[in-house]
C-alpha cells in the first residue's frame, strides 16, 4: 500500500471512527430509551433537510459556515432500540432522496444506508446524540467522486407525545478523503418519529 494511501486510512479513522468515542460524556446512563416510547421496539420516521453547503465535518456544530444552497433532502427511516457500550442507542435504516433546483448550484442522488446513533444526554423529555454510518448513492458527482460515504449526524429531540418524537438534526456527507473531489454535503432539519 502506497505511504499516500495509509494517510487516507489514518484521517478516515481520526475524522469518523473516534469522533464518536471522543464525544461519549461522562454522565448517568438512562434508564431507558428516550428515543423510543416505553415498551416499543420499533420507530419509523420521516426526514427533511436543506443544504448548508460542502465543507468539513464542522459544518455539524458550526452553523456561521452554513451557506443554504438549492438541494433538499427527503429521508425515511426505520430504527431499533440497542445499547453501544452501555448507552441507548438505536440502529437505522435509511431510505433517501437528495433533489436539486437551479441547475448547477447542486446534485441529486437516491441513497440507501445504515446508521448507529448513541444517545449522550436525555433531561426532561429531551435527548441529544450523534450518530454515523455508510451509505451507498447512485451516482457519484462533482461534491463527492465516490458512490459510497460515510453520513454523520447530530441530534437534538423532543418527546412530544409517549409515540411521537421530533428531531432537530444536522447531517454531513463525505468519503474520508479516499477519493478526489470531496468536498461533502451538509444538511440541517426536523424529523418526525413514531415508536410502536
Amino acid at each position: 500500500m502506497a505511504p499516500k494511501d495509509t494517510s487516507y486510512i489514518i484521517r478516515f479513522m481520526t475524522r469518523y471512527i473516534l469522533f464518536i468515542f471522543i464525544l461519549l460524556p461522562t454522565l448517568a446512563q438512562a434508564t431507558y430509551n428516550p428515543m423510543f416510547a416505553p415498551n416499543t421496539r420499533n420507530s419509523i420516521g420521516i426526514y427533511g433537510a436543506q443544504s448548508t453547503g460542502p465543507g468539513d465535518l464542522g459544518h455539524l456544530v458550526a452553523p456561521w459556515e452554513w451557506r443554504f444552497l438549492p438541494m433538499t433532502t427527503i429521508m425515511l427511516q426505520y430504527s431499533q432500540p440497542i445499547q453501544i457500550l452501555r448507552l441507548p442507542s438505536r440502529v437505522n435504516i435509511h431510505a433517501l432522496q437528495n433533489l436539486s433546483y437551479h441547475g448547477q448550484s447542486g446534485t441529486s442522488f437516491a441513497a440507501i444506508g445504515i446508521s448507529w446513533d448513541i444517545l449522550l444526554m436525555a433531561y426532561h423529555g429531551f435527548y441529544l446524540g450523534v450518530g454515523i454510518g455508510p451509505y451507498m448513492r447512485d451516482s457519484s458527482d462533482d461534491y463527492v467522486a465516490s458512490r459510497l460515504v460515510f453520513g454523520e449526524r447530530v441530534f437534538i429531540g423532543k418527546n412530544i407525545t409517549p409515540k411521537f418524537r421530533t428531531e432537530f438534526f444536522t447531517l454531513h456527507f463525505s468519503n474520508g478523503d479516499f477519493t478526489e473531489p470531496n468536498h461533502g454535503f451538509n444538511f440541517a432539519g426536523i424529523g418526525f418519529n413514531f415508536s410502536f
